[in-house]
């Protein structure tokens, strides 16, 4: 039996989709760094219980860190983007969390800069309150330790591709990094929107990209480029497409970035001579989604019809779709 919600919520599915191809779906992957971090913390020290812990989030973030900090006795504060929508407000105030929501901005990087300008004036009032600075503190990658461990048990031995959204750089980050030091064969795929200055993509923009999540307008330090063999570009179109077409043919519900790493991890795998094994996250749900993307279901183009251009250097850059073979040494 569960001692808590969050330790049920946060254990993922792995789900065969196709040759060489599985799921790893999860309800919520966040939980998974929220616990570790939360735990290391206590474990550590550096807070107690009772004590009040401050980060910023677009949303999954923030109901993590609530369901952790509900979970270990710790008080919550969210500065939170103007994404955060009603369901979400609802929770973490029963959950015992605080929400602000910064002022509405025109562009992603404005509303990053002004939710890290709050959290340092609170900050400055409360200098007891810790960080949590989950784009930047190696703590998060903790937590998925469990989850490299679950991998290494219940997928075939051999050689695995890895595929998913980079966003702060701890999940594909750190399975990549635990499931290579239990001695697995890891090729790494992160997908990424274009507009994210996280692998150098800031100059091509793309205004209807609502998967803010899997990039960021300001760097990451818990961003390891070096851990990453192959980069996917993908723009909001097609990875409606990819969502569109993962629950038409597996059943699966889940969200934008979801889909982008379907359609990844399909390319990946028919460009594949080596025979490996494709294991593409899925790190929420599609609820989010019903009206900006399902809704919107009609207007998805065919996946046969649709592949990166592949290119050999950043400047050669274009929408809808690229990918290329991100060199270790290489740092935008």
């Amino acid at each position: 039996m569960h001692e808590h919600i969050a330790e049920a919520v946060k254990s993922p599915d792995l789900i065969a989709v196709g040759p060489r191809t599985a799921c790893l779906r999860f309800e919520s992957m966040k939980i998974y760094s929220a616990l570790g971090a939360v735990r290391y913390l206590l474990e550590t020290g550096e807070v107690a219980p009772g004590d009040t812990v401050i980060d910023s989030s677009s949303g999954i973030y923030a109901q993590a860190l609530a369901l952790a900090c509900h979970r270990y006795g710790l008080k919550c504060h969210i500065v939170g983007s103007t994404t955060v929508d009603r369901t979400l407000r609802l929770q973490l105030e029963l959950l015992g969390a605080t929400l602000e929501q910064v002022e509405p901005s025109q562009n992603l990087r404005l509303d990053q800069e002004l939710r890290v300008r709050r959290i340092r004036e609170i900050l400055a009032a409360n200098p007891a309150y810790h960080w949590m600075r989950q784009y930047h503190d190696a703590i998060h990658y903790y937590g998925y330790r469990e989850v490299a461990e679950h991998i290494g048990k219940h997928l075939p031995t051999g050689p695995l591709t890895l595929i998913g959204g980079v966003g702060s750089g701890a999940s594909t980050g750190a399975l990549a990094t635990y499931l290579r030091a239990a001695g697995r064969d890891v090729r790494l795929a992160g997908v990424q929107p274009f507009g994210s200055v996280t692998f150098g993509s800031e100059r091509v923009t793309d205004p209807d990209m609502i998967i803010a999540g899997i990039g960021s307008a300001i760097p990451f330090e818990n961003v390891r480029h070096g851990l990453y063999d192959r980069v996917h570009w993908i723009n909001f179109d097609t990875a409606l497409s990819g969502a569109v077409a993962l629950l038409r043919d597996t059943g699966i519900f889940a969200g934008l970035s979801s889909g982008a790493a379907y359609l990844a991890a399909g390319y990946e795998r028919r460009h594949d001579l080596d025979h490996r094994t494709h294991l593409f996250i899925a790190p929420d749900t599609g609820h989010r989604y019903v009206e900006g993307v399902y809704a919107r279901h009609t207007d998805a183009a065919d996946p046969a019809s649709l592949a990166p251009y592949e290119i050999a250097a950043l400047d050669e850059l274009r929408s809808p779709w690229c990918a290329i073979d991100w060199p270790p040494r290489e740092r935008p």
